[in-house]
């Protein structure tokens, strides 16, 4: 499989161009707007593999594409992928609704596999929330996450998969929720779900789900402590996503078989 990465220079293109090679992938194409000319795998420590930084993702030539570059960047790369029949595995969060609305279209033409989070503990800790929401549907339900202060989109995209996926239960127990990111003020809490981004230092990664009930609480808690589990993770997508040759929009949940 001939795997193409955007976002090859950044934190995590860096850990997928190192565990890609790990794991036997053939990356024979890394894009980024910055290190134009490095080579990918000095870039990330392994050494040399003759694929150097280039800008232009047009030039894209590929049986998949991982990225891990930002919003506005991802759709346009996306784009291209599809036009040129490119799988995808995308990590890239921060998305508006309309940007959400154009990938979906997109995966109509090839396999697409978008996650918020590739590691398998958060996939893990959605299925826990899922579970804990369907017994709790009368409790009070509160998101807080906490990452590095360079982090550009807040709240996270886990964390509003969290919430997307507590509103969808409670709305099966017949209690219809709004997901709220802002309090201040004169502000009491309503049929809400509130999701919070607390930024700071050099925090990888955690998020807190919190039901409240009359004198108890329950919390859910999973921490990330280096990237090597996204990156590792998003290696594992484009590894099961080489098997699939129906279009779609595909989740880690479908990779991992919940």
């Amino acid at each position: 499989m001939r795997v193409a990465v955007c976002g090859a220079a950044g934190r995590m293109g860096r850990l997928v161009v190192k565990k890609a090679v790990e794991s036997g992938l053939n990356i024979v194409q890394a894009f980024d707007v910055v290190e134009v000319g490095k080579d990918a795998g000095e870039l990330a420590g392994i050494g040399k593999i003759g694929v150097p930084i280039q800008d232009d993702v047009s030039k894209l030539d590929a049986d998949v594409m991982i990225d891990f570059t930002v919003a506005d960047a991802a759709v346009q790369n996306a784009r291209i992928a599809a036009e040129k029949g490119v799988k995808i595995v995308m990590g890239t969060t921060g998305f508006t609704e309309e940007q959400r609305k154009e990938l979906e279209e997109l995966s109509r033409k090839v396999p697409f596999i978008l996650s918020p989070n590739f590691s398998l503990g958060v996939n893990v800790f959605f299925k826990v929330v899922e579970y804990a929401a369907s017994f709790l549907s009368d409790f009070d339900v509160e998101i807080v996450e906490i990452h590095h202060k360079h982090k550009r989109d807040s709240p996270s995209g886990t964390a509003l998969r969290a919430a997307e996926i507590l509103r969808s239960v409670m709305a099966e127990k017949g209690k219809s929720l709004d997901i709220k990111t802002c309090r201040e003020g004169l502000s009491p809490r309503g049929d809400e779900i509130g999701v919070f981004g607390v930024r700071g230092g050099d925090v990888v990664g955690e998020h807190m789900v919190f039901f409240f009930g009359n004198g108890e609480r329950i919390e859910i808690t999973h921490r990330a402590t280096n990237r090597e589990c996204f990156a590792s993770g998003a290696v594992k997508a484009a590894l099961w996503l080489a098997e699939v040759d129906k279009p779609g929009l595909y989740s880690m949940a479908d990779v991992l078989g919940f």
